[in-house]
């Protein structure tokens, strides 16, 4: 059983920093997942793809909306993602979801396309 766990949300102020990271348990990533992807969904808005990451390389993809401001990494000794935002906006306020996803098209930008899910974490940003 695969279980993805973000942690590291909370409120933080325009123009601030914030780390969240997505821990897999059960089993390691490359034996359920050829791409990692973050996610993002406020309140009445569609979820909405961030960043993904390949597993094998380091091929990333953004939406154009934090290109240039997130980063998404990983570190597969420690069966974690990381999505490393900066320049902050209220905008980006929304619950962010971590998922994995065994296609194995370049990055998979689509929610339908990712297996496993996290529960999410909260990010508000106040102005």
């Amino acid at each position: 059983q695969v279980q993805l766990v973000e942690s590291g949300g909370g409120l933080v102020q325009a123009g601030d920093s914030l780390t969240v990271s997505c821990a897999a348990s059960g089993r390691t990533f490359s034996a359920f997942a050829n791409a990692m992807g973050w996610f993002r969904q406020a309140p009445g808005n569609e979820r909405e793809f961030v960043a993904g990451i390949k597993l094998s390389g380091s091929s990333t993809f953004y939406a154009d909306s934090v290109k240039g401001r997130f980063t998404i990494s990983r570190d597969d000794a420690k069966n974690t993602v990381w999505l490393h935002m900066s320049s902050l906006k209220p905008e980006d306020t929304a619950v962010y979801y971590c998922a994995s996803s065994q296609r194995r098209i370049f990055i998979p930008t689509g929610a339908s396309l990712y297996d496993y899910w996290g529960q999410g974490t909260q990010v508000t940003v106040s102005s």
